[in-house]
């Protein structure tokens, strides 16, 4: 329990970090981008994005037993490939600038 409570906590902490502009260094793949892939990336768009993702993120540390139960493993595997999934999509449509 308490691994999960750190686990979630670094989780929120992250993402109110990226969501208050401060974290951009954090999103992969943008901290790495050239100038001109960063102009046509919407980053407040993306930060909402990844900021909201690890504050989601966090209350489905608690899906996890400590009980090693194999199907709250497969539940919150599911869950966070959905959403990152989703985020994926939307960091490529939404987030992009027209």
């Amino acid at each position: 329990m308490i691994v999960q409570i750190i686990i979630a906590s670094i989780f929120v902490v992250l993402g109110i970090i990226v969501l208050g502009g401060k974290g951009d260094m954090l999103i992969a793949g943008y901290n790495t981008a050239s100038k001109e892939e960063k102009e046509k990336v919407n980053i407040k768009r993306l930060r909402l994005l990844i900021g909201g993702l690890l504050v989601v993120m966090a209350p489905l540390c608690f899906i996890l037993d400590d009980n090693n139960n194999v199907n709250s493993g497969l539940i919150f595997t599911g869950i966070v490939v959905v959403l990152t999934i989703i985020v994926l999509v939307l960091a490529n449509t939404w987030a992009m600038k027209k």
